[in-house]
């Protein structure tokens, strides 16, 4: 049975980025310092080449989308906007540590929620039902290898749910622009609900590229 790659990789910098503050569904650009640093990556890595790019419908994904990816189909994936953080949207972690709503969301769990705003639980059902949606088209298609750009918690979330070999959480915290590369293998994927980690992405030139 045929392995299938998808290259998942966070979108470039924001204002809000810059700022500090919590912007989950808020349809933030990427800032002139973002556009920046994707075209400096451009110029000293190498991107993996795909066949078709998947993106979150928020601007700072397709931006980083067209930049990264510029003559590849580009295809909207609502399944991977960022977790909406409800009335936390907009603020930061140190304006929100007397609000006790806000240290009650911090000590939860997978269940817990903002106030207006969404789980991590929820997150990881859409993330689950896109990532199948995808492997659906990829194995319909025949598409082998395609990228899939998105939000920094969201990819964090998928490496730690469904992702092997398992990763301490400070292994996969992504810089704008950067991911990880994954193999679905259908079988693995409808028996155990898993993938496999490949590495990261994007590739030094002087690295052999294997994906």
């Amino acid at each position: 049975m045929k392995n299938y790659h998808i290259s998942l990789i966070r979108h470039g910098r924001t204002e809000a980025n810059e700022r500090g503050v919590y912007i989950g569904t808020t349809d933030y650009p990427l800032s002139d310092l973002g556009r920046n640093e994707l075209l400096d990556k451009l110029d000293r890595f190498v991107y993996p080449k795909v066949e078709r790019v998947y993106s979150s419908p928020l601007q700072r994904c397709t931006e980083t989308a067209e930049i990264l990816f510029p003559d590849r189909e580009l295809a909207i994936a609502e399944e991977f906007r960022e977790l909406h953080f409800g009335k936390f949207e907009g603020r930061s972690a140190e304006e929100l540590l007397n609000d006790e709503a806000y240290r009650t969301w911090m000590k939860g769990g997978m269940d817990a929620k903002p106030p207006e705003g969404e789980s991590v639980a929820e997150l990881s059902i859409r993330t689950y039902q896109g990532l199948y949606r995808i492997l659906l088209e990829m194995m319909q298609e025949d598409l082998r290898h395609c990228a899939l750009v998105t939000h920094g918690g969201v990819i964090s979330n998928m490496l730690a749910c469904f992702g092997i070999p398992k990763l301490d959480p400070r292994q996969i915290q992504t810089a704008p622009g950067e991911g990880f590369e994954i193999q679905i293998n259908p079988q693995m994927w409808q028996q155990a609900q898993a993938f496999e980690i490949l590495g990261v992405t994007p590739f030094l030139p002087e690295e052999s590229e294997t994906f």
